[in-house]
C-alpha cells in the first residue's frame, strides 16, 4: 500500500491563509485610500469656497455698494475746495473726514484712520475706568505685531507706546497718533486731492461709474457721501 502522505501533496496552509488574508486586506486598503482622497478634495473644495467668500465679503466692503450707503447732504464745490487747503481741515469737517475714510478704504489702507479717530475719541475719556479697556483694544487692534488692523510704525514709536500701555494715561497713543497723521498727510492726502472724485466735487459736476481697480479706482459722488467710518466699537 502505497504511502498516504505521497498520494495528497502537503498543502501549504500558512501561504492559503496569506493569499486569503491579502485578498480581504486589499480592498479594504484601496477603499480607505478612496475615502482619504475624498476626503481631501473635499477639504480642498471648502477652503476654496471660504476664501472666495472672504474675497466678495472685502470686495464688497471695499466698493461700498450704493445699496448700504446712506445719503447725505451733497457737498458743495465751495466745501470741497477748503478741503483742499489743509489736511487739518479735511479731517475737521464731516463730509470732508468722511470723504477721505472712503478714498482709504479704495487704496486698502483704512486702518490709519480709523486709529486716528479712535485716537481722538480716547483722548475725550475722563477718567481710568475709561481709559483702560480703550487703550487695550486700540493697542490689541492696531499696534502689536500681527495686529487685525495693525499701523505702520517704526519700531522706536512702536516699543515706547508698548511701555506706556502698562499704565495708560492720556497722552500713551500721541506718538504713535502723529506718526499715521504725518504718513496720511505726505502720503495718501496728496492722492486724494488728485482723486477723480474730489476734482469732480470741486467742479462740482457728477462723476461716471467707478472702473474697478485692485488698489486704485474711481468711484461715484454717492460713493463718497454718506460712508461713516468703519469703527462702531466707539
Amino acid at each position: 500500500m502505497e504511502n498516504p502522505v505521497l498520494l495528497f501533496p502537503q498543502l501549504n496552509i500558512s501561504a492559503s491563509k496569506d493569499k486569503s488574508y491579502y485578498k480581504v486586506m486589499k480592498p479594504t486598503v484601496k477603499e480607505e485610500t478612496n475615502k482619504a482622497s475624498k476626503s481631501g478634495a473635499k477639504q480642498k473644495r471648502n477652503r476654496l469656497s471660504l476664501l472666495l467668500q472672504k474675497s466678495e465679503f472685502h470686495e464688497g466692503e471695499h466698493l461700498g455698494k450704493p445699496g448700504n450707503l446712506t445719503k447725505a447732504t451733497s457737498v458743495s464745490p465751495e466745501e470741497a475746495v477748503k478741503w483742499g487747503e489743509s489736511f487739518d481741515k479735511l479731517l475737521s469737517q464731516k463730509a470732508g473726514l468722511d470723504a477721505f475714510t472712503k478714498f482709504l478704504k479704495t487704496e486698502f489702507s483704512e486702518e490709519n484712520i480709523e486709529f486716528w479717530i479712535a485716537c481722538e475719541d480716547y483722548k475725550k475719556s475722563k477718567t481710568t475706568d475709561e481709559l483702560l479697556p480703550k487703550a487695550k483694544t486700540i493697542y490689541e487692534t492696531f499696534i502689536q505685531k500681527d495686529a487685525p488692523k495693525e499701523v505702520n510704525l517704526d519700531f522706536q514709536t512702536r516699543e515706547v507706546t508698548s511701555q506706556s500701555i502698562k499704565q495708560p494715561v492720556v497722552t500713551t497713543f500721541d506718538a504713535a497718533q502723529n506718526t499715521v497723521y504725518r504718513l496720511m498727510e505726505q502720503d495718501s492726502y496728496p492722492r486724494f486731492l488728485r482723486s477723480d472724485p474730489y476734482l469732480d466735487l470741486v467742479k462740482g459736476r457728477n462723476p461716471s461709474r467707478p472702473t474697478l481697480r485692485r488698489r486704485s479706482r474711481s468711484f461715484t459722488v454717492n460713493d463718497f457721501q454718506g460712508v461713516r467710518p468703519d469703527f462702531s466699537v466707539w
